[in-house]
């Protein structure tokens, strides 16, 4: 019974302990476990908010420049069967959009050879698509940088926690050895899940760019296809 009743005793002390700590870390706003990642939250930090500027960006210039193609092409042949390239002209600038402006190269060129007309569009057409990709390649680097920042915390972390280890001679306790903990633990977590998001993105993006590139081009086909061919109607 004496030997029970200190360990009782210690059991509860460490349960009231235990709850405290809980009760402590609960408390704990998310700002205050953002902070216990050292300064290397400030460099995550920063990357997070440029990703997010860059997918809503994309995202708005993206979905800005889709438009009804078979539409489009369908009044330019009617302008241009009836002689009105200069109102063909300008209805293309009524549309601030990729494939507006593709087509709109190529009908200032009617009545030069099909080969001046062909790599006009070509040429605008790769002035549109290297706007399309605009920033991606931030989305890229953020998708690689952050979660070895992350890592890096990891690092310095485990460097400050041995640290404590040596300045006190191995006679440490687990909440010595806590600052490094969460430096290591939240640098780490927050990186990978910056990187993941970029990465996501990243690749959700580019799977829309390509599909635009595609249509562009096929439009495009089919807008020297017109030309070639004006008495013939084109295929819806």
């Amino acid at each position: 019974m004496t030997i029970i009743s200190p360990l009782l005793l210690q059991a509860e002390a460490d349960a009231d302990t235990l709850a405290a700590m809980l009760q402590d870390d609960s408390s704990m706003s998310f700002y205050e476990i953002l902070s216990q990642g050292g300064l290397l939250m400030i460099p995550l930090f920063i990357l997070s908010i440029l990703a997010i500027y860059v997918i809503a960006e994309r995202w708005r210039t993206l979905n800005n420049s889709k438009m009804d193609i078979n539409n489009m092409l369908n009044n330019i042949e009617t302008l241009l069967k009836s002689g009105s390239q200069q109102r063909a002209i300008q209805y293309c600038e009524e549309f601030d959009k990729p494939l507006a402006r593709i087509l709109k190269a190529g009908i200032r060129r009617l009545g030069r050879p099909i080969g001046d007309i062909e790599q006009a569009i070509q040429n605008a057409g790769k002035k549109e698509i290297y706007s399309l990709e605009t920033r991606m390649n931030w989305l890229a680097t953020i998708a690689g940088v952050a979660p070895l920042i992350g890592f890096t915390g990891t690092v310095t972390g485990m460097i400050r926690a041995f640290m404590d280890i040596q300045s006190l001679q191995g006679n440490v306790n687990p909440s010595v050895l806590a600052g490094g903990i969460w430096e290591a633990l939240i640098t780490t977590a927050a990186g990978l899940i910056v990187g993941i998001i970029a990465y996501g993105f990243y690749n959700f993006l580019i799977g829309k760019i390509n599909r635009m590139v595609f249509e562009l081009e096929n439009a495009s086909a089919d807008f020297i296809d017109l030309l070639q061919a004006p008495s013939k109607k084109r295929e819806e």
